[in-house]
């Protein structure tokens, strides 16, 4: 295998949403030092003037049932969030700020947080601007800023946490799975941490936080050796400088860039870049380690990401399509929807996506997009090489020859090949 075809193939796949047309071809000509540089420095960018952000509104209470009001109230809802879905995954399609939009991603995965519990849209809006602002920030604000977030609040339910019943949910995962991983703390450190964060009070449909100091424990706590008054700032700060936060992020960008199957080594160049816990100096570390070209580290593309990476290549915009509606029930079959991760742990990785029933609802979906497409990539190459020349406008390092066999044969037949392409094994995994 060409390893600068794969390494350029995994920067616009796995730090992006793949190349659009005639992206792969330039980058391979600029060599990998211009296209590391160039998926790095665009993400200083604004974020694409071509997409408006959606009006996402404070639909306040929920009527009770069976008054009036009710279905306007729903329908106003279920309008916003598609709304919201849409919005995001236009981004990702069509921004040149490829990297902010994976890291955002990535985030939203890491502190995964659901509107089927949210229930609201504006308080999800809210945190993904959140995420959007810190994906490459620094990650103690970042933590002290999702910490305060009334998405996150609801989600595990910090409002019922007062003095004297503190809930544990979120102090568990802050410690677990925001800050530090699994075995790298105590169960009294749990108690102690959800202690300081009782007394947060959440309007729902707002997104308004307060912390109502009569709920609040105000005593003395012991976190990891530190005994104080603490509030939700200091914690962070107790949590984030440990020496396993430091570790733990750089596992958790290996475990979604570079290999989930595959144990991050100790020297993963990003650990020691993110000891000032700058999100940007880890990502930068990783984007040029040596792990990139190693051929053994393959990823299998989320739904979205493949979704994401398929209306890039086929030119299309996702709120421009013909339904909405239809595009995310296509993305709830294959398992994955923005703003609906199934759990707090988000959603799996590469086995988790291949089974017989996704790869038929996978064919089903990529039919429903070819026929919106008018294929200008495809109907320019001649036949003859067209095999040979859609890797490069797929971003896929190269076809196997299963897949080339398929292919020779289907290449008279634009939409045909299109399919086999966007469903083959080959792009499907980011080799």
């Amino acid at each position: 295998m060409d390893i600068k075809r794969l390494e350029t193939a995994r920067l616009f796949h796995r730090f992006g949403f793949g190349p659009k047309p005639g992206e792969f071809e330039q980058a391979l000509k600029s060599g990998l030092k211009s296209t590391r540089k160039k998926i790095l420095s665009v993400s200083k960018l604004p974020t694409s003037s071509f997409v408006s952000d959606p009006i996402i509104t404070d639909l306040g209470r929920r009527p009770a049932p069976n008054t009036a009001g009710v279905i306007d109230f729903a329908t106003t809802r279920r309008r916003q969030i598609e709304e919201m879905q849409l919005w995001w995954l236009d981004l990702m399609v069509v921004s040149d700020n490829g990297l902010i939009e994976k890291m955002t991603w990535f985030w939203h995965g890491h502190w995964a947080t659901s509107i089927q519990k949210v229930d609201y849209p504006l308080p999800m809006y809210q945190q993904n601007k959140i995420l959007r602002e810190y994906c490459l920030s620094d990650f103690t604000k970042m933590t002290k800023a999702m910490v305060n977030d009334a998405a996150l609040q609801l989600w595990l339910d910090g409002p019922s946490s007062t003095a004297k019943a503190p809930n544990e949910n979120l102090a568990r995962e802050l410690l677990e799975l925001f800050t530090l991983g699994v075995n790298r703390y105590t169960e009294q450190d749990v108690k102690e941490v959800a202690r300081v964060l009782t007394g947060y009070q959440v309007v729902p449909w707002s997104g308004q936080v307060i912390i109502n100091p009569i709920r609040q424990d105000k005593n003395l706590v012991t976190i990891f050796g530190s005994i104080g008054i603490l509030n939700s700032e200091s914690l962070v700060d107790i949590l984030v400088q440990r020496k396993d936060c430091q570790r733990f992020i750089p596992e958790r960008i290996w475990y979604r860039f570079i290999s989930s199957s595959e144990k991050m080594p100790d020297n993963f160049e990003a650990v020691n870049a993110f000891a000032s816990r700058d999100i940007s100096k880890a990502v930068s570390a990783t984007v040029n380690a040596t792990a990139i070209s190693n051929p053994k580290y393959e990823l299998v593309k989320s739904p979205v990401e493949w979704f994401v990476a398929v209306c890039r290549a086929l030119e299309l915009i996702p709120s421009k399509l013909a339904s909405g509606e239809t595009l995310i029930n296509h993305l709830n079959k294959l398992g994955q929807v923005p703003f609906l991760p199934p759990n707090v742990g988000g959603w799996p990785t590469d086995q988790g996506w291949l089974s017989s029933a996704t790869a038929l609802y996978r064919v089903a979906f990529a039919n429903w997009l070819i026929q919106q497409s008018r294929l200008r990539v495809i109907n320019e190459i001649p036949v003859a090489q067209r095999t040979q020349k859609s890797a490069d406008w797929l971003g896929v390092p190269e076809w196997s020859e299963r897949t080339k066999l398929v292919l020779d044969e289907s290449a008279s037949n634009p939409e045909q090949f299109a399919l086999l392409a966007l469903c083959s094994p080959d792009y499907i995994v980011s080799r």
